[in-house]
């Protein structure tokens, strides 16, 4: 059953997905699922290959740092580029292929999917020193994520 609810940064529950700390802010299961949203402590190594969703439409605003985008083709060559300010949104819809990666040392994104359900993937990674998203191919297929490019390096 949703709820309204309001959580103020470090109320919600938190968790590691690889090397970035996770502060889950709303669950798909507190909005029946509509929506997920995520406050992410990313550090620059741990950028996520170039992929797509075909579940949900994803958002992100930068609270702080600075975050670059790769967003619209299937190699990161060829992706339109952006480099995102504290303040920024972006969207991303559903099949339109993206990655983002801090240009700081850090960043701290509010990240929002709706419909909500592709928490359950970051859960289930859990904490890593490296990322290994091919090794989980599987698992991210059944949350209708597809790898297309490695990951960028800034």
């Amino acid at each position: 059953m949703s709820i309204a609810l309001v959580r103020n940064p470090g109320d919600g529950p938190a968790f590691r997905y690889y090397n970035t700390g996770v502060e889950q802010v709303v669950s798909t299961d507190e909005t029946s699922g509509a929506i997920t949203v995520s406050r992410l402590n990313m550090p620059r190594a741990d950028a996520p290959p170039l992929h797509t969703h075909s579940h949900e439409d994803e958002s992100w605003v930068i609270l702080s740092g600075r975050v670059r985008f790769w967003i619209g083709s299937t190699s990161l060559a060829t992706c339109d580029v952006y480099d995102a300010e504290p303040g920024a949104f972006i969207y991303g819809p559903r099949s339109v292929p993206h990655t983002l990666q801090p240009i700081t040392e850090t960043a701290e994104i509010l990240q929002i999917n709706n419909p909500g359900a592709v928490e359950g993937y970051f859960r289930a990674i859990g904490p890593a020193d490296a990322r290994a998203d091919e090794e989980h191919a599987d698992l991210l297929a059944r949350y209708g994520v597809a790898l297309l490019d490695h990951p960028p390096s800034v």
